[in-house]
């Protein structure tokens, strides 16, 4: 039977695509409305969150959330994919690099930065893919892009071997801004401390406000639809959760609901706000930038 409006929170496993899930939950929730705010790697775990049936328009506005990741980077070798899944182009031993030298190097990658995004990522380069490009022996060179690391801890490190290489593991924990390479992270912190490096295990643990603890693995979700009991987050609850939220009057509520402006309340926010009729509805999501706030998008109908 097919189910309402909302969000689902998934733990995405190792090799499965993003598109791969999508296609499950299609399948669960019954209907073909379902999409997601952010492609994971197949290589990568954690939360993937999914919009279900009108839920999808909320997913624009997540797209651009801050995320957290854990990852283990592997300095001593580096790959055509930046991360374990492509092959070794180039081994250099790391029994040389000092915990200083690695905090230097972390540091310099923290904060406001250009980043060159991963050839092999999902960059559309005159309309087609870049990983698609680089598979069909192109070599795609992606321009920078500025992108914030808010956070790139370093949580523990380990002396290993591989292909007859001494290399270093580097566990890690970053929160970064939407459109952050984390396979280009670990690509830029060899290449400083002159080693090459690439990503060998990544785990989303939060987009935005959403985090592993309100994750559900497939298995979960397999056996709820089989109870009819699939564990969608009402996509009220998930816009008040995920954004800022902004109370209206009903004569509000109705102007916006019309697609006319309202007085921003207060102006110059940067982020979208939610909007609320006095009954709870999710009535749309406002820009705010001006002294007039619009709708960016209308989930109530008008005059509800």
């Amino acid at each position: 039977m097919p189910v309402a409006d909302g969000l689902l929170v998934v733990d995405k496993p190792a090799g499965w695509t993003s598109h791969d899930v999508v296609g499950r939950a299609r399948r669960l929730c019954g209907t073909r409305r379902v999409g997601h705010a952010g492609t994971l790697d197949p290589m990568a775990t954690g939360v993937l969150v999914l919009g279900v049936n009108k839920a999808t328009r909320l997913l624009t506005f997540l797209v651009g959330c801050d995320k957290t990741y854990t990852a283990t980077i592997r300095l001593g070798q580096s790959t055509i994919t930046d991360d374990a899944e492509g092959e070794v182009t180039a081994s250099t031993p790391a029994d040389g690099v000092t915990a200083g030298a690695l905090r230097g190097a972390v540091l310099a990658l923290t904060g406001d930065i250009d980043q060159v995004p991963s050839a092999v990522s999902a960059i559309k380069v005159k309309g087609e893919r870049s990983y698609a490009r680089v598979r069909a022996g192109e070599d795609v060179a992606l321009p920078a892009r500025p992108v914030t690391v808010h956070r790139f801890d370093v949580l523990a490190t380990r002396r290993a071997e591989a292909d007859g290489v001494p290399v270093l593991d580097v566990d890690v924990e970053v929160e970064v801004s939407s459109g952050t390479y984390v396979r280009a992270l670990a690509r830029d912190l060899g290449t400083a401390l002159g080693v090459g490096g690439h990503l060998t295990a990544l785990r989303r643990t939060r987009v935005g406000s959403f985090t592993l603890e309100q994750a559900h693995t497939l298995e979960q979700l397999e056996a709820a639809a089989e109870r009819d009991e699939v564990p969608l987050l009402p996509i009220a609850d998930a816009a008040r959760g995920g954004f800022t939220p902004r109370e209206l009057s009903e004569s509000e509520a109705r102007a916006v609901g019309y697609g006319q402006r309202i007085t921003s309340a207060p102006a110059g926010r940067r982020e979208p706000v939610a909007a609320f009729a006095p009954d709870g509805t999710l009535v749309a999501m406002l820009d705010e930038s001006g002294l007039k706030a619009r709708a960016l998008v209308v989930f109530a109908p008008s005059g509800s």
